[in-house]
């Protein structure tokens, strides 16, 4: 902790605070980079942004192709480090990505709002500069660039395009993809259908705003509305009898994880088997050849919430030691998110089967968060908005000026006859609304750096030595992580999975006799001894978040020895003592 003070303080004066980098602070201030953070981007304007970055800070930022999409977009890495105090695979690294699903594009933008906030804040504040000096990121900006470019360059609406695009035969009837929505009306955006049936529908208009429908309630006086819906825009394509039934792609990424992993009829979208689709295998492939990832981060949308596994109840429940840390990381989050909810994936929101952060935590060992960006609670946070379509619309009415909304006009359909076509266009709903983008990024990259800066972060502390007669020595030293994440996960440790810690000594004439961890801090004779080479311990536990190991070695010999702890997940901690 002492000397994590002293690098403070160093960095503190390094880098003085003044009008350097763009820190949040509304006067007086511009980024070296300007991104208008009130849009979206589509994938080529996205990737332009990063390269945009990579060009400024070529010496903290460089990009790799990872891999390539069903239709042959690339897969981009982005790697943000400082090479002034190492290597990226030397230091604790997070992952974070966004955009598993087309259609929840804002993920893409948060990945970037984190690059671009700490490539700006480097060298002028002191806290990016220290995360940045520890610690790595890599940033995937979009899981599923061919769902995200057919989002923005196709007619949807705010749930669609959330597969990938290989053909998928959804209905089952030998043909692939051919009865999709129809932009029936060309203006870019699949909306609803409702048809006038008097006396016989479902629904009646709404009695203050006749752009709503409404349920008619269940009754016994047989009443019944005038109106019915028919679903998305669209006509049977395949004169099949049915209409949208066979939509493009049909599956789901987010549900092709070796975790839990269920094939397709206990799980829609699951695919053939785990990794089946290219853009799985190239981020599976990354993360296992990149044993220092510590952190995992995943965006998608919507709803407000800070996800963490089990996906599914059949899993049974974590480790306490890691519970330890997700708890104080999402309980934070909902301090740092207005609105969102911490949930556990099956008990509070659904059961998912194969998920990423399930896969990385269960499989990888790796302490994994998936943030559901956007809730449309933030669009009147004192609530006074009424709920459902009637609240849309209010909010729609007075502060976008309608311009969320197609308002309801006739078509001849080929198979309803006389309908009417309206709705609340793709980018309602899901996203938020331009005003409100920056303030929804800031938060969740707030969030990542949350996470990023509990990454383990392990300092040997100044040994004793202890003369115990006829050139035998003790060697007593102490090691601290200063973080909450522990240097090996317990369901790592617990799996075996990766490899362990390793603390070792040694020194050209110095001869270790026996070591092993001190079990009481008072009683430095209590060791448990390790009974193979014993200059070399393992430790499969690692060290727990914010906790110390003491370990207590007897040495013969003398001259300068060196003290060494480490691991898959940390920076690997020196010092050297003569004895």
């Amino acid at each position: 902790m002492f000397a994590h003070a002293l690098l403070l303080s160093a960095l503190l004066a390094a880098f003085p605070q003044g009008d350097e980098g763009f820190p949040g602070l509304p006067a007086g201030r511009a980024p070296s980079v300007e991104i208008p953070w009130n849009r979206l981007y589509d994938v080529d304007e996205l990737y332009a942004h990063f390269d945009r970055l990579v060009a400024a800070y070529p010496e903290l930022f460089s990009s790799e192709v990872i891999g390539y999409s069903v239709e042959s977009r690339e897969m981009r890495v982005y790697t943000l480090n400082d090479p002034t105090t190492g290597a990226a695979e030397e230091k604790p690294a997070m992952w974070v990505d966004g955009n598993v699903h087309g259609n929840e594009v804002q993920g893409g933008e948060g990945v970037l709002y984190l690059a671009w906030y700490l490539l700006e804040n480097h060298g002028s504040n002191p806290r990016v500069s220290d995360l940045l000096a520890g610690y790595a990121f890599y940033l995937l900006p979009t899981v599923n660039p061919d769902g995200r470019a057919s989002w923005f360059a196709d007619a949807h609406n705010a749930h669609s395009s959330r597969t990938g695009v290989l053909p998928i035969d959804d209905d089952r009837d030998g043909r692939f993809d051919e009865d999709g929505p129809n932009d029936l009306d060309g203006d870019g955006s699949i909306v609803q259908m409702r048809k006038h049936v008097p006396g016989e529908g479902r629904f009646r208009l709404n009695a203050d705003d006749p752009r709503i429908l409404e349920r008619v309630p269940d009754n016994d006086r047989g009443l019944r509305g005038d109106w019915d819906y028919l679903g998305s825009e669209g006509i049977d394509d395949d004169g099949d009898g049915r209409i949208n039934e066979d939509d493009r792609g049909g599956y789901d990424m987010n549900r092709a994880w070796p975790a839990l992993w269920m094939p397709n009829h206990v799980q829609r979208g699951a695919g053939p088997y785990p990794l089946y689709w290219p853009e799985t295998r190239c981020i599976a492939r990354f993360l296992v050849e990149h044993e220092n990832v510590a952190a995992v981060q995943s965006f998608h949308n919507a709803g407000g919430m800070i996800l963490r596994g089990p996906g599914a109840e059949a899993y049974g429940s974590y480790p306490r030691e890691d519970l330890r840390v997700y708890d104080e990381i999402g309980k934070d989050g909902e301090k740092m998110l207005p609105f969102y909810r911490y949930m556990i994936i099956w008990k509070d929101l659904y059961s998912v089967f194969g998920g990423f952060v399930t896969w990385t935590y269960e499989g990888l060992g790796i302490l994994s968060f998936t943030n559901e960006m956007w809730t449309n609670d933030r669009n009147s946070p004192d609530e006074r908005l009424p709920n459902g379509n009637e609240g849309r619309h209010w909010f729609d009415d007075n502060l976008l000026s309608g311009a969320g909304f197609v308002n309801w006009v006739p078509f001849d359909h080929p198979l309803y006859g006389p309908v009417e076509i309206g709705g609340f266009k793709k980018d309602v709903g899901r996203v938020p609304p331009t005003f409100l983008i920056e303030e929804m990024l800031h938060r969740n990259a707030m969030f990542c750096i949350r996470h990023a800066r509990e990454m383990p972060r392990v300092v040997i502390e100044e040994p004793e030595v202890t003369d115990l007669g006829g050139g035998v020595k003790a060697v007593d030293v102490i090691v601290r992580n200063e973080r909450l994440i522990p240097t090996r996960s317990a369901l790592a440790s617990d799996k075996r999975i990766g490899s362990p810690d390793v603390f070792s000594l040694t020194g050209e004439g110095v001869e270790v006799l026996a070591g092993g961890e001190r079990e009481d801090r008072f009683r430095p004779e209590d060791i448990e001894l390790q009974e193979h080479d014993p200059a070399r311990l393992i430790r499969e536990v690692g060290i727990s978040g914010r906790r110390t190991l003491r370990i207590r070695w007897i040495v013969r010999g003398s001259g300068t020895v060196t003290l060494r702890y480490e691991g898959e997940k940390i920076r690997t901690a020196e010092r050297q003592l003569e004895l």
